[in-house]
């Protein structure tokens, strides 16, 4: 049997596989918290090894990041795919068909801000299906506390705002 640590590796790259989305630190860190494979703190160690590794690439905003596996950690999990065990392959599994839908939607709406030259704040609001880009919006306003409520907003608002935009463009 693989070392720990080795064998996190491979179920986190193992996991990126099964889905067609990025995951979040939250979603990959539940997961071996619910089946108690191990504690927080070495699951954040074990990321970090992957992304210096260069094995899983990361994207951060200010709330949320997401991970996917590069092409040297897909190889790598060709390689020592033997070493996740069959059970091990099945919880992720059912954690997966527990929880994709959910997952899919937390990954699929995305929003950010940052300050701009102006000392206003640029907000930036996504839309994604399968990694393309549905809907990406851009709106300037002049605090920190506007840029935080349309983040927190968009979660909940993104389709009547992409309906609404379809419906007055598509006219």
């Amino acid at each position: 049997m693989a070392e720990p640590n080795t064998l996190y590796k491979l179920i986190i790259l193992y996991m990126l596989e099964k889905v067609d989305f990025p995951l979040t630190n939250t979603q990959i860190s539940n997961f071996f918290l619910e089946k108690e494979y191990t504690d927080y703190f070495t699951i954040q160690q074990v990321i970090h090894d992957l992304i210096d590794s260069d094995l899983i690439h990361f994207e951060s905003t200010h709330n949320n990041t997401q991970y996917l596996a590069t092409a040297a950690g897909k190889e790598t999990l060709r390689y020592f795919r033997d070493k996740v065990s069959e059970s091990i392959q099945e919880d992720v599994l059912d954690y997966f068909s527990n929880k994709k839908m959910e997952f899919k939607n937390e990954n699929s709406i995305l929003s950010d801000y940052y300050k701009t030259a102006d000392a206003g704040y640029a907000i930036r609001c996504q839309i994604k299906e399968r990694g393309n880009s549905l809907l990406d919006l851009t709106l300037t306003v002049k605090t920190k506390e506007q840029a935080e409520a349309i983040c927190q907003n968009w979660n909940t608002a993104s389709s009547d705002v992409y309906a609404l935009l379809m419906d007055a463009l598509l006219r």
